[in-house]
């Protein structure tokens, strides 16, 4: 399992945050993947739990591929387990693997619910400023046709598998954000870095499981506002940021669950969802003792000046 070795992270300051990444790549803005209603795989093996890797007729995460992922088209994924579940996906453990070699790596599969099943009802808010070319499939989704809804199951994966690809970078480039890596997109599938512990197939437990001493809550804090600073800068709010989202592994603050992502520029509401996902994780901090987490209004301003807003 690869160890994220990113550089160290600097020390909040007062006044406005200063950065020596203000080049054009740190703020380069992608096109997300159109969403792609894909048929599912192949059902598994059903002695073994095998299915043959979809590496091969996937959107594939930034390169350069991690050294840890297996890309060979001979490789087998196996179904390991449930780690998650949830109202709009579930999160499966695989584990990926070259039959007759030492080549495997765990990952974290997202899985988006049937839309017969899945709840929609705080789509119109996150979705706004989000747009598809065709005009048949904007009306389906505004329409919640049962297309419409696998269109917005599409979208929803493929916005936070972009998200996800941009944040990576930079954070491997930068060091203030880290995200797991997104292996790759098919369809509402999306496969991720498994974080936790590989022996153990054990994930790394969420901010709000910890009972951090007071050194470890305020290192904490400064990871979470340089990863709110990065998202600012990226024109992103998550959009719903709590300490169920975010993971501490081995020591590092890594944000997941990001398909309801919100451009803060191009939705009338991003500022609002900015502001909200600050309130919460402050106040968990806050609750915890953290003086500093105390003026949310402060940081949500500060974050949307980072942002270009004010």
């Amino acid at each position: 399992m690869r160890d994220h070795d990113l550089p160290a992270r600097e020390r909040r300051t007062r006044g406005k945050r200063r950065f020596d990444d203000d080049d054009p790549t740190f703020l380069k803005r992608g096109r997300a993947p159109e969403p792609v209603l894909a048929d599912p795989d192949a059902e598994p093996d059903p002695d073994t739990g095998e299915r043959w890797s979809s590496w091969d007729d996937a959107v594939h995460g930034p390169q350069p591929h991690p050294d840890w992922l297996v890309t060979e088209l001979a490789a087998k994924d196996t179904e390991l387990g449930v780690l998650k579940t949830g109202k709009e996906a579930d999160v499966h453990l695989v584990r990926r693997a070259v039959p007759g070699t030492d080549r495997s790596c765990l990952l974290a599969v997202k899985r988006y619910r049937d839309p017969e099943h899945r709840m929609f009802h705080r789509d119109a808010g996150y979705l706004e400023g989000r747009r598809v070319r065709r005009s048949r499939e904007m009306r389906a989704m505004a329409g919640r046709t049962a297309f419409g809804r696998q269109m917005i199951a599409g979208q929803w994966a493929a916005a936070e598998f972009a998200a996800l690809a941009r944040l990576w970078e930079i954070g491997a480039a930068h060091g203030r954000i880290a995200v797991p890596y997104p292996v790759q997109l098919r369809g509402t599938e999306l496969m991720l870095e498994f974080l936790g512990e590989p022996e153990e197939g054990r994930a790394a437990p969420r901010l709000a499981q910890l009972r951090p001493d007071p050194a470890q809550l305020r290192d904490l804090w400064e990871q979470l506002v340089d990863a709110l600073v990065v998202l600012a800068r990226a024109g992103f709010a998550h959009g719903d940021l709590s300490p169920y989202n975010l993971l501490v592994h081995r020591g590092r603050l890594v944000l997941i669950d990001l398909p309801q992502v919100v451009d803060v520029v191009a939705n009338p509401q991003g500022p609002d969802f900015l502001a909200r996902d600050v309130r919460v994780v402050s106040a968990w901090f806050t609750a915890r003792g953290l003086p500093a987490a105390q003026d949310p209004a402060e940081l949500t301003g500060e974050l949307l000046r980072e942002a270009g807003i004010r």
